[in-house]
């Protein structure tokens, strides 16, 4: 089968990803890019065989670059995502997908249109977490889901410009694309209220006037769940989580990350003397291992489900069973591998530009109805 060509654009947090390309087994030639040359250039010399593109056109006019994993600055993703798409190639893009409802349909147009493959990189659902959960759900454990909660705590002070007072929710996704796929049901409507007061100076550039927002989902399914993103002047150690409550088991995302999460159990009922059940079913609470699922990928590119300084390159496996995640809970070498095999093996992406767009949306209509004092707002429909 044939390799896949990728370029890798945007070189900050998007470093991260360059070994994994560069050492994965499906990867043909990689190339990467960067507006710093200098930084595109170090990134290089780490790399063996990465060629340096000196613009973003010149990555769009090469015809031998199959795939673009885009990883700009929030402002550009909708019209880089366009660029790419319609220079012939498919397109992986970092989240958000965009920051309106117009750009997420024109994204969804673009790829119907041009038949190539549209990948969100959201981390979240590629974590040892959600793997877990995935996993437990599948197989029953959790009975009927009854509820979902997510959160996503984050100070964005000193970040570049563009964060600057920010919508909390339209940087959701974390938070809300668990639910989204836990629930197996996209979000119709949603009700979202702002809290708190922030700084005049980061209210200007978005007309934004919230620190914190929260919303409650409304599921197709039926089920509801509920989410909480903050990003300026909110005390609050760095985590990105997700609650799953069901009707036999819960998953609880622990308070400090430096802990384990905490798995509750419904027990059977209590009996007194008389053999007459007790008022409420007992429950017991453990913290529990989440694993780490690397034989989900390619051999080569499994060292990067751990931090580097875990991996003992002597004792692989070793270092492999340890439940010490990489970055994004050891969601970066899942979601290249997921966006590249997906473009192999002719299929959609897990996100892919449907879903991904209702999970963008459910984040955009949430301030939307934060701005109006909490008023319904139903979540566009991207199935066209």
């Amino acid at each position: 089968m044939k390799r896949l060509n990728v370029v890798l654009a945007g070189l900050g947090f998007g470093a991260a990803f360059a070994p994994i390309y560069a050492r994965h087994p499906d990867v043909g030639a990689f190339g990467i890019y960067d507006p710093d040359i200098d930084l595109a250039k170090a990134a290089a010399a780490r790399l063996q065989g990465a060629k340096i593109y000196e613009n973003f056109t010149g990555v769009l006019n090469d015809p031998s670059v199959d795939a673009v994993h885009l990883v700009s600055p929030i402002p550009r993703h909708a019209e880089q995502t366009q660029a790419v798409l319609g220079a012939g190639k498919h397109c992986a893009c970092t989240v958000p997908m965009a920051m309106n409802l117009e750009d997420l349909k024109a994204i969804c147009a673009a790829v119907k249109k041009t038949g190539k493959s549209y990948c969100v990189m959201e981390t979240a659902v590629y974590t040892t977490h959600f793997f877990k959960v995935k996993e437990m759900l599948h197989r029953g454990e959790f009975g009927r889901i009854q509820f979902l909660r997510g959160a996503h705590y984050q100070d964005m002070e000193f970040w570049p410009d563009y964060w600057r007072g920010l919508p909390p929710m339209w940087y959701g996704t974390h938070p809300i694309a668990p639910l989204v796929m836990l629930a197996g049901s996209p979000v119709v409507r949603v009700r979202g209220l702002g809290s708190g007061t922030m700084r005049e100076e980061l209210r200007g550039q978005y007309g934004n006037p919230f620190p914190v927002e929260t919303a409650q989902l409304e599921f197709a399914n039926g089920l509801t769940g509920e989410v909480t993103r903050s990003l300026f002047e909110t005390a609050h150690d760095y985590t990105e989580q997700f609650t799953l409550y069901g009707s036999k088991k819960t998953f609880e995302w622990q308070q400090v990350e430096t802990e384990l999460p905490v798995l509750h159990t419904l027990e059977a009922p209590r009996r007194d003397e008389g053999g007459r059940p007790m008022r409420g079913l007992p429950v017991t609470a453990e913290r529990v291992q989440t694993g780490n699922y690397h034989t989900l990928l390619p051999e080569a590119v499994r060292r990067f489900t751990v931090k580097t300084e875990d991996y003992d390159e002597t004792n692989p496996q070793l270092s492999l069973e340890k439940d010490a995640s990489g970055g994004h809970g050891g969601s970066h070498p899942h979601m290249v591998h997921e966006f590249v095999r997906s473009v192999l093996e002719n299929r959609a992406p897990w996100i892919n530009e449907r879903n991904g767009a209702n999970i963008a949306a459910a984040g955009i209509a949430a301030h939307d109805s934060a701005m109006k004092d909490g008023a319904v707002a139903d979540v566009p429909d991207f199935a066209f």
